[in-house]
């Protein structure tokens, strides 16, 4: 058990950064310049409560599966609200990162890829799904903002004939292309500029440090398989734009 002294040095630091990232968004006057610090607290709470549930389960399958369940559950809800929040958008949501996720996993644990184990399952599980919410979320807001400053293009294609999916044609394509961008990155420049933290804690795990680059290359696999599929099925479905869309928040 961690002495609460043992944690003061980290209180600390976490406390300043929070500081200078709400100090340096005031002085520049940035809108909801509290929400990462926010975020930092909220995200140090969940961490605290799923540090004590996995260390309980993460040996499971039935929890493990009902943790992924939630993980999912939660990731939809927060890029479906992210995109302008209804039940109808939250399906497309949900569906579509489902949809890169379970064909992703099914992949990499059918081909053996990694071993079919709850831990491994939580682990890979957990980054695809947070991987896949975030692409979601920059594809659909990416897509909304492009049609909407470029509505009046979009209305001479269908003026001139064009169908709703051929006049956003481009601008989705554009949309799934920016939405990859940072996972993209994130590949090219493994062991370069980063060393991931999937590679940092398989090590600390205790893997040798080439089985943790195997791991953390699947991950990287996975998050760029599964990332791809939900952008495109996303954009897909809500490329068909009837009105012009309202600039997401």
């Amino acid at each position: 058990m961690t002495a609460l002294t043992d944690l003061l040095p980290t209180l600390l630091g976490v406390g300043l950064l929070m500081l200078v990232t709400v100090g340096l968004l005031a002085v520049f006057r940035i809108p909801h310049r509290t929400a990462p610090a926010l975020a930092i607290l909220r995200g140090a709470v969940q961490l605290a409560v799923i540090s004590l549930i996995l260390g309980t389960v993460i040996t499971s399958p039935v929890w493990v599966g009902a943790a992924l369940l939630v993980m999912f559950s939660v990731a939809a809800v927060t890029a479906a609200r992210r995109l302008g929040w209804s039940w109808g958008r939250l399906a497309v949501v949900g569906g579509s990162m489902a949809a890169g996720i379970l064909v992703t996993l099914a992949i990499v644990f059918g081909t053996g890829a990694m071993a079919l184990t709850p831990r491994y399952a939580l682990a890979i599980g957990g980054i695809v799904i947070g991987n896949a919410m975030t692409i979601a979320t920059l594809a659909g807001r990416h897509f909304a903002e492009s049609v909407n400053e470029r509505w009046d293009e979009v209305e001479a294609w269908l003026a001139l004939g064009a169908t709703r999916r051929q006049s956003t044609l481009e601008l989705a394509r554009r949309a799934v292309y920016s939405a990859l961008i940072p996972s993209t990155d994130q590949t090219k420049t493994t062991g370069l500029v980063t060393l991931p933290g999937a590679f940092v804690g398989a090590i600390f795990g205790g893997l040798s440090p080439l089985e943790a680059g195997r791991f953390q290359i699947v991950v990287l696999a996975s998050i760029m398989a599964a990332g791809s599929m939900t952008a495109v099925a996303l954009i897909g479905i809500i490329a068909p734009v009837r009105v012009r869309p309202v600039r997401p928040r």
